[in-house]
């Protein structure tokens, strides 16, 4: 007997075939009010978050061509029992730049023959206010931004309101600077390069009166663009870090709740919510895009990928990162990566990963010209959600790692620099197979045995290896290669701080026996190696692996048991590697 539910719309955008086939809807509607205080809005947030769903949404609510199925759509939703009065009110251009093909040869034609289809399709679905020899005067006009700029006196002269959406604004401006560079991408955004040309007449059209450009709303996941093509684009206001913004795309941990419930009401989600949530958590949650804010967000996309893969009643994604959530290695290599040679960016990546927080200012915008300054690069990170609110520290924020997830996504980023640059290289196959010995078997000495070798052998690396932090990272980042394990650094316990702890992921893969406490002690290069440091180091280590192993957590008398390792180094050198039994 088939059950009928909600299907789960992964992957799909389109707001119109979400609510026509009755599929799962967060609503986010109640935010319509409040945008509505802002003319012309300017939104970041990460990819995947929910941006294009939210664009059709208002496609849907304010073009006057849909007004015919607005209870069809908005019925049940929040904003049918409280409407703005505006909807339906304006002829609408949604722009949606992903679609536009970015090979730079041709970007320029292609972009004019999208622009210009965008404008025909808005005034073909008004066919009372764009008679059709108007229509035709309108894109006779060779260049884009002359179609643009004779639809706004048109609209103008007529006092017809438009909304103009633009939706992954920078999506095309991004993949240049990647892949050809900031040479390229200059010539894109700057002087009079259509690009540019296109936001200026924008700009233009919002200083309209009556008619014209009424509305403006634009999204992307970085403010780069914008900075360079607009000059700040100072007619519109930046809602992406305002409070009253903060939950307008993603899922509150209250509205995960409710989708798990409604489905195992239903019975096509047979796993215990308590333990889905704690899983999401762990790798989906954590955002925050506003100071102040207590609520932390879930991924959209990356909810929906976890219900596509459980519902109706299947075990779930085994990989719990969803390719399509990984942020092309490509897109931040140029970054960190310049003339074959690493730059500081490079060293604020280790820094985060090292210390799992970093303190900085945010800022809301810069040009391209200064994106390996400090705090604009970190700044960057957080744009594209790998870095999130924790706390305010003076008139910095303190920004944090948010989820397992973008872990994940920064330590492969690590890894991969550090092959490009060609510091390290080691087996990976080898490297993780030996990971899953440790956690099936207990049989930890070859793992060390072979980074001790890698380390010894490999002396590019021995430049990157000065000091406990940068050993502690380089092992982190390895370390993260595998699923089977929640790797944590610097985590508190028993009044110290574990080093590097191995959580087995025992939900996922309940055949899973050993965990592993692994203390790090370091002596520096430049200091003569002799028996009394290095015993000197070994008994302070055994002590502190002694006394995390006292603690409960680690004494289980049923699952994983826990390893206690203390690793000694001299420099880059493992000079000491030894399992430390607990007391008692």
């Amino acid at each position: 007997m088939s059950v009928s539910y909600r299907r789960i719309p992964y992957g799909v955008a389109n707001f119109f075939d979400i609510r026509k086939e009755q599929q799962l809807y967060v609503d986010k509607t109640r935010f319509i009010p409040t945008l509505e205080q802002y003319a012309f809005v300017f939104l970041i947030r990460p990819r995947r978050f929910g941006k294009s769903c939210w664009m059709s949404t208002l496609y849907e609510y304010y073009d006057r061509s849909r007004a015919k199925r607005f209870d069809l759509l908005f019925g049940d939703l929040d904003i049918a029992k409280n409407p703005t009065g505006t909807q339906h009110h304006y002829v609408t251009l949604h722009f949606d730049f992903s679609r536009v093909d970015d090979a730079l040869e041709t970007l320029e034609e292609v972009f004019e023959r999208y622009v210009g289809r965008v404008i025909k399709y808005a005034c073909m679905s008004h066919p009372d206010l764009f008679p059709e020899s108007v229509i035709q005067e309108i894109l006779s006009s060779p260049k884009a931004t002359e179609k643009l700029d004779e639809l706004f006196f048109y609209a103008k002269r007529q006092g017809i309101p438009l909304y103009v959406l633009i939706d992954e604004y920078d999506n095309f401006a991004n993949t240049i600077l990647a892949q050809r560079g900031e040479a390229a991408y200059h010539e894109f955004t700057h002087g009079e390069g259509f690009y540019r040309n296109f936001f200026a007449m924008l700009k233009g059209g919002a200083s309209s009166g009556e008619g014209g450009l009424k509305r403006l709303f634009i999204t992307g996941v970085s403010p780069v663009t914008m900075d360079d093509v607009t000059s700040g684009f100072n007619v519109g206001t930046n809602i992406s870090r305002m409070s009253e913004f903060n939950e307008l795309l993603g899922f509150t941990e209250a509205e995960v709740r409710q989708i798990l419930a409604e489905y195992q009401k239903l019975g096509v989600f047979d796993h215990d919510i308590e333990d889905t949530i704690n899983l999401m958590k762990e790798w989906y949650n954590g955002y925050r895009f506003a100071e102040g804010i207590t609520t932390d967000l879930y991924n959209t996309d990356m909810v929906l990928y976890y219900l596509r893969d459980s519902v109706p009643n299947k075990r779930g994604p085994r990989e719990l990162i969803d390719n399509n959530i990984r942020i092309d290695y490509s897109k931040l290599r140029h970054l960190m990566w310049v003339n074959r040679k690493l730059n500081g960016n490079f060293d604020v990546l280790q820094e985060i990963m090292n210390n799992g927080t970093i303190v900085s200012n945010l800022v809301s915008s810069f040009p391209i010209k200064r994106i390996t300054d400090r705090e604009n690069f970190i700044s960057l990170l957080y744009y594209f959600g790998l870095l999130t609110m924790d706390k305010p520290q003076m008139e910095k924020a303190v920004l944090k790692i948010p989820n397992r997830t973008v872990a994940d996504l920064m330590y492969g980023y690590l890894r991969a620099i550090y092959q490009e640059a060609d510091i390290f290289r080691v087996n990976i196959n080898q490297f993780t197979d030996l990971i899953y010995d440790i956690g099936l078997n207990g049989n930890w000495e070859p793992l060390f045995t072979f980074l001790a070798n890698a380390l010894k052998e490999q002396t590019s690396i021995r430049d990157y290896l000065q000091g406990e932090k940068m050993v502690q990272g380089f092992l982190l980042t390895y370390f993260n290669l595998t699923t089977i394990y929640e790797c944590r650094s610097e985590w508190e316990r028993a009044k110290g701080y574990v080093d590097i702890f191995l959580i087995p992921d025992t939900y996922r893969f309940p055949d899973l026996k050993y965990g592993v406490i692994l203390e790090l002690k370091y002596l520096k290069r430049g200091e003569s190696l002799n028996e009394r440091l290095l015993q000197e180091s070994l008994e302070e280590g055994r002590e502190q692996v002694q006394r995390y192993l006292q603690q409960d957590r680690f004494k289980p008398k049923e699952g994983p048991q826990y390893i206690g390792l203390l690793l000694v180094f001299h420099g880059w050198e493992l000079t000491a590697c030894e399992q430390v039994v607990g007391n008692g």
